[in-house]
């Protein structure tokens, strides 16, 4: 029993060490914002993205000079991440712009698609294609 108990103890810490392991800071910082950012925006509401386009610019290029925590796959990330920088970038652009809600609507809705690309392939345990 002792020894079942050590193993489960073991196996915790192994669990919450991984965990600890696998965040990455800058990707939690620019979710928040995009949160914010996008999820209005799906209800027509854009105010949010003209406000939020360039901490967006700010928080993806922070990301982008980021280092991978361990699990991430650095190689698969840094591409999207520049991707990821060029949609922040043409958001902004397009605010300034004074672009019509439609196409912010498709600026937003591009910088969350490559977003969630990044999710996708580069987290810990994610598929690779």
């Amino acid at each position: 029993m002792k020894k079942f108990f050590v193993l489960a103890l073991a196996a915790i810490f192994s669990v919450a060490a991984i965990a600890q392991q696998a965040e990455w800071k800058q990707m939690h910082d620019f979710h928040a914002v995009m949160s914010k950012t996008f999820h209005p925006a799906e209800e027509g509401n854009l105010k949010p993205a003209r406000a939020n386009a360039a901490e967006l610019v700010a928080k993806a290029k922070t990301w982008q000079s980021s280092v991978a925590p361990a699990g991430y796959d650095a190689k698969v990330a840094q591409p999207i991440l520049k991707k990821l920088v060029i949609a922040c970038t043409d958001l902004e652009a397009g605010v300034k712009a004074k672009k019509s809600d439609k196409e912010l609507t498709t600026l937003i809705t591009a910088t969350h698609e490559v977003f969630h690309e990044l999710t996708e392939k580069c987290r810990p345990g994610a598929e690779k294609h």
